[in-house]
Protein backbone atom coordinates (compact mmCIF):
# COMPACT_ATOMS: atom_id res chain seq x y z
CA UNK A 1 0.00 0.00 0.00
CA UNK A 2 3.31 2.27 0.89
CA UNK A 3 4.60 1.78 -2.26
CA UNK A 4 1.43 2.37 -4.41
CA UNK A 5 1.22 6.13 -2.48
CA UNK A 6 4.54 6.50 -3.32
CA UNK A 7 4.23 5.59 -6.75
CA UNK A 8 0.69 8.13 -6.84
CA UNK A 9 3.17 10.97 -5.26
CA UNK A 10 5.78 10.46 -7.93
CA UNK A 11 3.16 10.55 -10.50
CA UNK A 12 1.62 13.65 -9.41
CA UNK A 13 5.12 15.65 -8.63
CA UNK A 14 6.05 14.20 -12.86
CA UNK A 15 2.80 15.59 -13.91
CA UNK A 16 3.33 19.05 -11.91
CA UNK A 17 6.97 19.63 -13.30
CA UNK A 18 5.52 19.33 -17.07
CA UNK A 19 2.50 21.11 -16.14
CA UNK A 20 4.98 24.15 -14.67
CA UNK A 21 7.30 23.36 -17.44
CA UNK A 22 4.74 23.19 -20.36
CA UNK A 23 3.36 26.47 -18.82
CA UNK A 24 6.81 28.99 -18.28
CA UNK A 25 7.58 27.53 -22.87
CA UNK A 26 4.05 28.61 -23.04
CA UNK A 27 4.63 32.25 -21.67
CA UNK A 28 7.89 32.64 -23.03
CA UNK A 29 6.31 32.16 -26.46
CA UNK A 30 3.56 34.46 -25.81
CA UNK A 31 3.39 38.02 -26.43
CA UNK A 32 1.94 39.00 -24.08
CA UNK A 33 4.10 38.21 -21.18
CA UNK A 34 6.66 40.09 -22.84
CA UNK A 35 5.05 42.99 -23.50
CA UNK A 36 4.00 43.03 -20.14
CA UNK A 37 7.73 43.24 -18.96
CA UNK A 38 8.29 46.62 -21.10
CA UNK A 39 7.76 50.08 -20.70
CA UNK A 40 4.75 50.36 -22.46
CA UNK A 41 3.24 47.23 -22.96
CA UNK A 42 -0.02 48.97 -25.05
CA UNK A 43 1.55 49.01 -28.33
CA UNK A 44 3.54 46.05 -28.25
CA UNK A 45 0.55 43.66 -27.41
CA UNK A 46 -1.79 45.87 -30.48
CA UNK A 47 1.53 45.67 -32.68
CA UNK A 48 3.02 42.69 -31.75
CA UNK A 49 0.45 39.76 -31.29
CA UNK A 50 1.41 37.73 -34.26
CA UNK A 51 4.80 37.31 -32.46
CA UNK A 52 6.01 34.40 -30.82
CA UNK A 53 9.68 35.34 -29.65
CA UNK A 54 11.45 32.31 -28.23
CA UNK A 55 13.78 34.13 -25.55
CA UNK A 56 14.89 37.79 -24.65
CA UNK A 57 17.38 38.38 -27.98
CA UNK A 58 14.71 37.45 -29.88
CA UNK A 59 12.30 39.11 -28.87
CA UNK A 60 14.52 42.71 -28.73
CA UNK A 61 15.21 42.15 -32.09
CA UNK A 62 11.21 42.14 -32.83
CA UNK A 63 11.01 45.32 -31.34
CA UNK A 64 13.94 47.05 -32.55
CA UNK A 65 12.03 45.42 -36.29
CA UNK A 66 8.70 47.15 -35.66
CA UNK A 67 9.91 50.45 -34.43
CA UNK A 68 11.99 50.56 -38.18
CA UNK A 69 9.08 49.58 -40.28
CA UNK A 70 6.80 52.69 -38.14
CA UNK A 71 9.44 54.82 -38.30
CA UNK A 72 10.05 54.07 -42.37
CA UNK A 73 6.63 54.71 -42.35
CA UNK A 74 6.47 57.71 -40.63
CA UNK A 75 9.43 58.79 -42.75
CA UNK A 76 7.53 58.43 -46.03
CA UNK A 77 4.04 60.16 -44.51
CA UNK A 78 5.80 62.66 -43.21
CA UNK A 79 7.48 63.36 -47.03
CA UNK A 80 4.19 63.95 -48.37
CA UNK A 81 2.98 66.12 -46.01
CA UNK A 82 5.83 69.51 -47.57
CA UNK A 83 2.91 70.69 -49.29
CA UNK A 84 1.22 71.52 -46.60
CA UNK A 85 4.40 74.17 -45.20
CA UNK A 86 2.67 77.92 -45.41
CA UNK A 87 6.44 79.56 -44.31
CA UNK A 88 10.16 79.21 -44.23
CA UNK A 89 9.84 78.10 -40.59
CA UNK A 90 7.23 75.42 -41.03
CA UNK A 91 9.17 73.88 -44.28
CA UNK A 92 12.75 74.21 -41.76
CA UNK A 93 10.61 72.57 -38.88
CA UNK A 94 9.36 69.57 -41.36
CA UNK A 95 13.29 69.30 -43.01
CA UNK A 96 14.31 69.40 -39.33
CA UNK A 97 11.76 66.17 -39.33
CA UNK A 98 12.79 64.53 -42.03
CA UNK A 99 16.47 64.70 -41.39
CA UNK A 100 15.96 63.30 -37.90
CA UNK A 101 13.72 60.51 -38.88
CA UNK A 102 16.23 59.69 -41.70
CA UNK A 103 18.98 59.40 -38.44
CA UNK A 104 16.47 57.39 -36.25
CA UNK A 105 16.39 54.89 -39.06
CA UNK A 106 20.07 54.52 -39.86
CA UNK A 107 20.29 53.37 -35.80
CA UNK A 108 17.95 50.90 -36.29
CA UNK A 109 19.00 48.86 -38.79
CA UNK A 110 22.95 49.81 -37.57
CA UNK A 111 21.58 48.05 -33.99
CA UNK A 112 19.68 45.28 -36.18
CA UNK A 113 22.63 44.54 -38.10
CA UNK A 114 25.86 45.72 -36.96
CA UNK A 115 28.39 45.87 -39.77
CA UNK A 116 31.42 46.52 -37.66
CA UNK A 117 33.36 43.95 -35.90
CA UNK A 118 33.81 44.21 -32.05
CA UNK A 119 31.14 46.11 -31.70
CA UNK A 120 29.56 45.95 -27.65
CA UNK A 121 26.28 45.92 -26.21
CA UNK A 122 26.99 49.38 -25.12
CA UNK A 123 27.27 50.44 -28.65
CA UNK A 124 23.92 49.14 -29.83
CA UNK A 125 22.54 50.78 -26.21
CA UNK A 126 24.51 54.01 -27.56
CA UNK A 127 22.41 53.53 -31.11
CA UNK A 128 19.00 53.13 -29.32
CA UNK A 129 19.24 56.12 -27.58
CA UNK A 130 20.41 57.70 -30.57
CA UNK A 131 17.48 56.74 -32.87
CA UNK A 132 15.02 58.04 -29.99
CA UNK A 133 16.39 60.88 -29.23
CA UNK A 134 16.38 61.74 -33.08
CA UNK A 135 12.51 60.79 -32.68
CA UNK A 136 12.11 62.89 -29.61
CA UNK A 137 13.71 65.60 -31.76
CA UNK A 138 11.81 65.94 -34.11
CA UNK A 139 9.49 69.25 -34.10
CA UNK A 140 6.55 69.02 -36.82
CA UNK A 141 4.83 72.41 -37.36
CA UNK A 142 1.70 70.38 -37.67
CA UNK A 143 0.44 67.13 -36.65
CA UNK A 144 2.32 63.98 -37.84
CA UNK A 145 -0.63 60.65 -37.97
CA UNK A 146 2.62 58.31 -37.48
CA UNK A 147 4.58 60.62 -34.76
CA UNK A 148 1.60 62.53 -32.37
CA UNK A 149 1.13 59.10 -30.76
CA UNK A 150 4.83 57.95 -30.12
CA UNK A 151 4.25 54.51 -30.94
CA UNK A 152 8.00 54.66 -32.80
CA UNK A 153 9.52 56.33 -29.46
CA UNK A 154 7.71 53.70 -27.31
CA UNK A 155 9.06 50.91 -29.15
CA UNK A 156 12.26 51.87 -29.24
CA UNK A 157 11.76 51.86 -24.82
CA UNK A 158 10.62 49.27 -25.57
CA UNK A 159 13.59 47.39 -26.76
CA UNK A 160 16.08 50.11 -24.51
CA UNK A 161 14.08 48.65 -21.55
CA UNK A 162 14.67 45.11 -22.06
CA UNK A 163 18.33 45.83 -23.48
CA UNK A 164 19.31 47.28 -20.24
CA UNK A 165 18.91 44.15 -18.40
CA UNK A 166 22.50 43.05 -20.19
CA UNK A 167 24.04 46.27 -20.78
CA UNK A 168 27.40 45.24 -18.14
CA UNK A 169 27.41 47.45 -14.90
CA UNK A 170 29.00 50.74 -15.84
CA UNK A 171 29.84 50.69 -11.86
CA UNK A 172 31.83 47.30 -12.68
CA UNK A 173 35.21 49.31 -13.47
CA UNK A 174 37.83 47.86 -11.59
CA UNK A 175 39.59 50.66 -11.07
CA UNK A 176 38.33 54.21 -11.42
CA UNK A 177 41.40 55.74 -10.38
CA UNK A 178 43.35 54.76 -13.67
CA UNK A 179 46.20 56.40 -14.59
CA UNK A 180 45.58 58.93 -18.14
CA UNK A 181 45.95 56.37 -21.65
CA UNK A 182 49.14 57.87 -23.05
CA UNK A 183 49.08 61.48 -22.88
CA UNK A 184 45.35 61.36 -21.74
CA UNK A 185 43.40 60.39 -24.16
CA UNK A 186 40.64 57.64 -24.48
CA UNK A 187 41.24 54.37 -25.81
CA UNK A 188 39.39 55.22 -29.16
CA UNK A 189 41.44 57.17 -30.04
CA UNK A 190 44.07 55.76 -32.51
CA UNK A 191 47.83 55.92 -32.11
CA UNK A 192 47.95 58.00 -35.21
CA UNK A 193 44.94 60.64 -34.84
CA UNK A 194 46.84 60.93 -31.27
CA UNK A 195 49.64 62.18 -33.11
CA UNK A 196 47.30 64.24 -35.30
CA UNK A 197 45.77 66.04 -32.64
CA UNK A 198 49.02 66.95 -30.73
CA UNK A 199 50.60 68.60 -33.80
CA UNK A 200 53.14 66.12 -34.41
CA UNK A 201 52.22 64.91 -37.78
CA UNK A 202 50.13 67.74 -39.27
CA UNK A 203 52.75 69.07 -41.98
CA UNK A 204 52.66 65.67 -43.83
CA UNK A 205 49.34 64.27 -42.60
CA UNK A 206 46.58 66.69 -44.20
CA UNK A 207 45.30 65.17 -47.43
CA UNK A 208 43.75 68.87 -48.34
CA UNK A 209 44.52 72.36 -47.44
CA UNK A 210 42.15 75.11 -47.22
CA UNK A 211 43.52 78.57 -47.12
CA UNK A 212 42.03 82.14 -47.97
CA UNK A 213 44.94 83.53 -49.70
CA UNK A 214 44.83 80.43 -52.54
CA UNK A 215 47.87 78.96 -51.37
CA UNK A 216 46.33 75.54 -51.14
CA UNK A 217 44.22 73.21 -52.57
CA UNK A 218 40.73 75.04 -51.90
CA UNK A 219 39.67 78.62 -50.59
CA UNK A 220 36.70 77.55 -48.42
CA UNK A 221 36.22 74.10 -46.22
CA UNK A 222 32.41 73.85 -47.87
CA UNK A 223 34.62 73.02 -51.71
CA UNK A 224 36.97 70.79 -49.86
CA UNK A 225 34.04 68.90 -48.00
CA UNK A 226 32.33 68.72 -51.05
CA UNK A 227 35.69 67.48 -53.37
CA UNK A 228 36.37 64.93 -50.11
CA UNK A 229 32.30 63.73 -50.77
CA UNK A 230 33.28 63.27 -54.68
CA UNK A 231 36.41 61.28 -54.85
CA UNK A 232 37.39 59.81 -51.81
CA UNK A 233 37.55 55.94 -51.38
CA UNK A 234 37.23 54.02 -48.11
CA UNK A 235 36.21 55.50 -44.57
CA UNK A 236 40.00 55.78 -43.26
CA UNK A 237 40.90 58.75 -41.34
CA UNK A 238 41.06 61.82 -43.74
CA UNK A 239 42.47 65.64 -42.52
CA UNK A 240 42.13 68.75 -43.54
CA UNK A 241 43.99 71.19 -42.75
CA UNK A 242 42.03 74.98 -42.36
CA UNK A 243 44.77 77.72 -41.99
CA UNK A 244 44.19 80.43 -40.37
CA UNK A 245 41.65 83.00 -41.20
CA UNK A 246 37.82 83.99 -40.63
CA UNK A 247 35.63 81.25 -42.74
CA UNK A 248 31.74 82.55 -43.09
CA UNK A 249 30.33 79.19 -43.75
CA UNK A 250 27.40 77.16 -43.23
CA UNK A 251 28.50 73.57 -43.05
CA UNK A 252 26.91 70.31 -42.52
CA UNK A 253 29.09 67.36 -42.54
CA UNK A 254 26.49 64.17 -43.05
CA UNK A 255 26.59 60.38 -42.42
CA UNK A 256 28.32 59.89 -45.44
CA UNK A 257 31.55 61.66 -44.67
CA UNK A 258 32.75 59.33 -41.76
CA UNK A 259 36.51 60.20 -39.86
CA UNK A 260 36.72 63.61 -41.11
CA UNK A 261 38.99 65.42 -39.45
CA UNK A 262 39.78 69.76 -39.43
CA UNK A 263 42.79 70.58 -37.84
CA UNK A 264 42.80 74.63 -37.79
CA UNK A 265 45.93 76.90 -36.62
CA UNK A 266 44.60 77.57 -33.06
CA UNK A 267 41.26 78.43 -31.63
CA UNK A 268 42.43 82.22 -31.85
CA UNK A 269 43.53 82.13 -35.65
CA UNK A 270 40.87 79.76 -37.80
CA UNK A 271 37.37 80.48 -37.02
CA UNK A 272 34.00 79.23 -38.45
CA UNK A 273 31.31 81.76 -37.91
CA UNK A 274 27.26 82.24 -39.00
CA UNK A 275 24.78 84.50 -37.31
CA UNK A 276 21.65 82.13 -38.11
CA UNK A 277 19.24 82.22 -35.21
CA UNK A 278 15.53 81.11 -34.09
CA UNK A 279 15.20 85.02 -33.70
CA UNK A 280 16.39 85.57 -37.74
CA UNK A 281 13.69 82.90 -38.72
CA UNK A 282 15.48 79.34 -38.89
CA UNK A 283 15.11 76.71 -36.74
CA UNK A 284 17.24 75.78 -32.96
CA UNK A 285 18.72 72.43 -35.44
CA UNK A 286 19.02 75.21 -38.79
CA UNK A 287 20.46 77.84 -36.92
CA UNK A 288 24.12 75.70 -36.58
CA UNK A 289 27.01 77.12 -38.58
CA UNK A 290 28.40 74.10 -38.67
CA UNK A 291 26.32 70.70 -37.85
CA UNK A 292 28.36 67.05 -38.07
CA UNK A 293 26.93 63.91 -37.76
CA UNK A 294 29.15 61.90 -39.85
CA UNK A 295 30.95 58.88 -37.55
CA UNK A 296 34.41 59.40 -36.16
CA UNK A 297 34.74 63.04 -36.67
CA UNK A 298 37.66 65.21 -35.32
CA UNK A 299 38.79 68.79 -34.63
CA UNK A 300 41.49 70.28 -33.26
CA UNK A 301 42.86 73.98 -32.88
CA UNK A 302 39.08 75.60 -34.54
CA UNK A 303 36.47 77.95 -33.19
CA UNK A 304 32.95 77.58 -34.03
CA UNK A 305 31.06 80.59 -33.71
CA UNK A 306 27.58 82.33 -34.22
CA UNK A 307 27.44 85.89 -33.89
CA UNK A 308 23.74 86.18 -33.59
CA UNK A 309 23.66 87.38 -29.92
CA UNK A 310 21.66 87.58 -27.22
CA UNK A 311 18.48 89.22 -28.62
CA UNK A 312 17.66 86.43 -31.38
CA UNK A 313 17.60 83.55 -28.76
CA UNK A 314 18.92 79.94 -29.92
CA UNK A 315 21.58 80.22 -31.73
CA UNK A 316 23.74 77.33 -32.33
CA UNK A 317 27.71 77.65 -33.08
CA UNK A 318 28.11 73.79 -33.05
CA UNK A 319 25.56 70.72 -33.84
CA UNK A 320 26.92 67.61 -32.76
CA UNK A 321 25.44 63.90 -34.05
CA UNK A 322 28.66 62.32 -34.52
CA UNK A 323 29.57 58.76 -32.46
CA UNK A 324 33.26 59.11 -31.69
CA UNK A 325 33.80 62.06 -31.43
CA UNK A 326 36.42 64.56 -30.33
CA UNK A 327 37.08 67.70 -29.72
CA UNK A 328 40.28 68.89 -28.77
CA UNK A 329 41.95 72.77 -27.75
CA UNK A 330 38.68 74.18 -29.63
CA UNK A 331 36.39 77.50 -29.12
CA UNK A 332 32.89 77.14 -29.22
CA UNK A 333 31.01 81.14 -29.25
CA UNK A 334 27.21 81.97 -28.75
CA UNK A 335 24.95 83.27 -26.32
CA UNK A 336 21.65 80.85 -25.92
CA UNK A 337 22.47 77.54 -26.89
CA UNK A 338 25.93 77.43 -28.06
CA UNK A 339 26.88 73.69 -28.14
CA UNK A 340 24.19 71.13 -29.28
CA UNK A 341 25.69 68.20 -28.17
CA UNK A 342 22.51 66.55 -29.59
CA UNK A 343 23.46 62.56 -30.00
CA UNK A 344 26.12 59.72 -29.68
CA UNK A 345 29.39 59.43 -27.63
CA UNK A 346 31.66 62.66 -27.32
CA UNK A 347 34.85 63.86 -25.52
CA UNK A 348 35.53 67.76 -25.48
CA UNK A 349 39.34 68.65 -23.92
CA UNK A 350 40.74 72.02 -23.43
CA UNK A 351 37.98 73.42 -24.92
CA UNK A 352 36.37 76.82 -24.28
CA UNK A 353 33.11 77.45 -24.27
CA UNK A 354 31.01 80.98 -24.23
CA UNK A 355 27.51 81.25 -23.96
CA UNK A 356 24.95 82.61 -21.78
CA UNK A 357 21.27 80.40 -21.47
CA UNK A 358 21.75 76.50 -21.83
CA UNK A 359 25.52 76.92 -23.10
CA UNK A 360 25.49 73.05 -23.47
CA UNK A 361 22.35 71.18 -24.34
CA UNK A 362 21.18 67.75 -25.94
CA UNK A 363 20.96 64.44 -25.00
CA UNK A 364 24.32 62.94 -26.10
CA UNK A 365 26.44 61.06 -23.42
CA UNK A 366 29.08 64.11 -23.37
CA UNK A 367 32.46 64.50 -21.36
CA UNK A 368 34.03 67.58 -20.80
CA UNK A 369 37.42 67.55 -19.51
CA UNK A 370 39.86 70.41 -18.58
CA UNK A 371 37.27 72.51 -20.37
CA UNK A 372 36.82 76.32 -19.80
CA UNK A 373 32.91 77.12 -19.74
CA UNK A 374 32.82 81.13 -19.80
CA UNK A 375 29.66 82.37 -18.44
CA UNK A 376 28.49 85.70 -21.11
CA UNK A 377 25.81 88.29 -20.01
CA UNK A 378 22.36 87.84 -20.78
CA UNK A 379 19.58 89.65 -21.55
CA UNK A 380 18.44 91.86 -19.00
CA UNK A 381 15.25 89.17 -18.21
CA UNK A 382 17.60 86.40 -18.51
CA UNK A 383 19.20 83.89 -16.02
CA UNK A 384 22.23 81.99 -17.01
CA UNK A 385 22.44 77.50 -17.19
CA UNK A 386 25.56 76.08 -17.91
CA UNK A 387 23.54 72.86 -18.94
CA UNK A 388 20.10 71.74 -20.40
CA UNK A 389 20.32 67.95 -20.96
CA UNK A 390 17.72 65.75 -22.49
CA UNK A 391 17.50 62.68 -21.40
CA UNK A 392 13.71 61.30 -22.42
CA UNK A 393 14.32 57.46 -20.93
CA UNK A 394 15.85 56.50 -18.16
CA UNK A 395 17.37 54.00 -20.01
CA UNK A 396 19.42 55.35 -22.15
CA UNK A 397 23.16 55.89 -21.76
CA UNK A 398 23.53 59.85 -22.33
CA UNK A 399 23.92 62.70 -19.80
CA UNK A 400 26.93 65.48 -20.00
CA UNK A 401 29.72 65.17 -17.59
CA UNK A 402 31.80 68.42 -17.04
CA UNK A 403 35.18 67.15 -15.27
CA UNK A 404 38.49 68.98 -13.94
CA UNK A 405 37.08 72.41 -15.54
CA UNK A 406 36.43 75.22 -15.03
CA UNK A 407 32.91 77.82 -15.17
CA UNK A 408 33.97 81.21 -14.90
CA UNK A 409 32.39 84.57 -15.52
CA UNK A 410 33.09 86.07 -19.03
CA UNK A 411 34.49 89.85 -18.34
CA UNK A 412 30.98 91.61 -19.44
CA UNK A 413 29.16 89.76 -16.49
CA UNK A 414 31.37 90.01 -13.72
CA UNK A 415 29.92 93.83 -12.73
CA UNK A 416 27.03 92.01 -12.77
CA UNK A 417 27.55 88.61 -11.04
CA UNK A 418 25.42 90.27 -8.11
CA UNK A 419 22.32 90.88 -10.14
CA UNK A 420 22.38 87.99 -12.67
CA UNK A 421 21.85 84.56 -11.53
CA UNK A 422 23.80 81.51 -12.61
CA UNK A 423 23.03 77.83 -12.51
CA UNK A 424 24.82 74.79 -13.54
CA UNK A 425 21.80 73.14 -14.96
CA UNK A 426 18.10 72.93 -15.64
CA UNK A 427 16.31 70.01 -16.33
CA UNK A 428 15.36 70.36 -20.43
CA UNK A 429 13.68 66.34 -20.38
CA UNK A 430 12.24 64.24 -17.43
CA UNK A 431 15.33 62.59 -16.81
CA UNK A 432 18.13 65.13 -16.96
CA UNK A 433 21.05 64.14 -16.34
CA UNK A 434 24.36 66.45 -15.87
CA UNK A 435 27.57 65.40 -13.64
CA UNK A 436 30.23 68.11 -12.09
CA UNK A 437 33.23 67.04 -10.86
CA UNK A 438 36.17 68.05 -9.83
CA UNK A 439 36.00 71.55 -11.49
CA UNK A 440 36.45 75.12 -10.56
CA UNK A 441 33.25 76.96 -10.32
CA UNK A 442 33.66 80.82 -9.30
CA UNK A 443 31.52 82.81 -7.74
CA UNK A 444 29.00 83.48 -10.21
CA UNK A 445 26.81 79.89 -9.70
CA UNK A 446 24.19 80.63 -7.14
CA UNK A 447 24.34 78.86 -3.92
CA UNK A 448 21.52 76.82 -4.88
CA UNK A 449 23.46 75.44 -8.00
CA UNK A 450 20.44 74.28 -10.53
CA UNK A 451 17.14 75.77 -11.32
CA UNK A 452 13.35 74.48 -12.46
CA UNK A 453 12.14 74.36 -16.13
CA UNK A 454 10.63 77.51 -16.50
CA UNK A 455 9.80 77.76 -12.23
CA UNK A 456 7.75 74.69 -12.23
CA UNK A 457 8.48 71.49 -10.52
CA UNK A 458 8.56 69.28 -13.93
CA UNK A 459 11.56 66.53 -13.50
CA UNK A 460 12.86 67.38 -10.26
CA UNK A 461 12.39 64.22 -8.79
CA UNK A 462 13.09 61.72 -12.15
CA UNK A 463 16.27 64.05 -13.24
CA UNK A 464 19.71 63.39 -12.06
CA UNK A 465 21.90 66.02 -11.15
CA UNK A 466 25.42 65.06 -9.19
CA UNK A 467 28.77 66.80 -7.48
CA UNK A 468 31.75 65.57 -6.57
CA UNK A 469 34.56 67.20 -5.23
CA UNK A 470 34.26 70.12 -6.43
CA UNK A 471 36.11 73.68 -5.23
CA UNK A 472 35.75 77.79 -5.53
CA UNK A 473 33.60 79.80 -4.05
CA UNK A 474 30.40 78.69 -6.39
CA UNK A 475 31.14 74.91 -5.00
CA UNK A 476 29.70 74.89 -1.82
CA UNK A 477 26.89 72.68 -1.31
CA UNK A 478 25.15 73.87 1.77
CA UNK A 479 22.60 75.55 0.01
CA UNK A 480 21.92 73.82 -2.44
CA UNK A 481 18.48 72.24 -4.42
CA UNK A 482 16.47 69.49 -1.96
CA UNK A 483 15.00 67.71 -5.31
CA UNK A 484 14.76 64.49 -5.26
CA UNK A 485 17.14 63.73 -8.26
CA UNK A 486 19.85 65.87 -6.62
CA UNK A 487 22.86 64.26 -5.63
CA UNK A 488 25.89 65.27 -3.47
CA UNK A 489 28.22 62.13 -4.59
CA UNK A 490 30.99 61.44 -1.70
CA UNK A 491 31.76 57.98 -2.98
CA UNK A 492 34.32 57.40 -5.59
CA UNK A 493 33.20 54.03 -6.87
CA UNK A 494 29.45 55.60 -7.21
CA UNK A 495 30.83 58.86 -9.09
CA UNK A 496 33.32 56.56 -11.57
CA UNK A 497 30.37 55.28 -13.49
CA UNK A 498 30.63 58.85 -15.34
CA UNK A 499 34.23 58.66 -16.03
CA UNK A 500 35.96 58.32 -19.77
CA UNK A 501 36.04 54.37 -19.16
CA UNK A 502 32.70 53.87 -18.07
CA UNK A 503 29.95 56.15 -19.50
CA UNK A 504 31.65 56.65 -22.78
CA UNK A 505 33.37 53.71 -23.35
CA UNK A 506 36.54 55.69 -24.20
CA UNK A 507 39.17 52.82 -23.71
CA UNK A 508 37.54 51.62 -26.92
CA UNK A 509 37.93 54.10 -29.21
CA UNK A 510 39.58 57.45 -27.89
CA UNK A 511 43.41 56.48 -28.42
CA UNK A 512 42.94 56.55 -32.31
CA UNK A 513 41.73 60.33 -32.21
CA UNK A 514 45.45 61.19 -30.23
CA UNK A 515 43.77 63.38 -27.52
CA UNK A 516 44.90 63.44 -24.23
CA UNK A 517 42.00 62.05 -21.90
CA UNK A 518 41.53 60.67 -18.49
CA UNK A 519 40.26 57.45 -18.09
CA UNK A 520 38.89 57.40 -14.26
CA UNK A 521 37.82 59.92 -11.69
CA UNK A 522 41.10 61.38 -10.94
CA UNK A 523 41.84 65.33 -11.42
CA UNK A 524 45.24 66.14 -13.02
Amino acid sequence: MAKNNLLVVLFAFISLSSLLLASQTLAKNDINWWCNRTTNPGPCKRLMSHLEPSDKAEFQKMTIQIALDHAVLARNHTKELEHKCQNEREKGALADCLTLLDSAIFELKKTLNPNQKGYTENDKQTWLSTSLTNLETCKPPFKLPYLSNNVVSNLISNSLAVHHSVVPNPNSNPNPNTQPYKQGFPTWVTRRDRKLLQGSRLATAANLVVAQDGSGNFKTIREALDDVAAKRTGNGRFVIHVRRGVYEEYLVIGTDLKNIMLVGDGMQSTIITGNRSYGGGFTTINSATVAVTGEGFIARGITFRNTAGPENLQAVALLVGSDHSVFYQCGFEGYQDTLYALSQRQFYRECDIYGTVDIIFGNAAAIFQKCNIIVRKPLTTEKNTVTAQGRTDHNQNTGIVIQNSRIIPSSDLKPFISSIQSFLGRPWKRYSRTVVMGSYLDSLISPQGWLEWDATSFALNTLYYAEYKNYGPGSLTNGRVKWGGYKIITNVSRVSQFSVASFIGGQSWLPTADVPFTVGVIFD
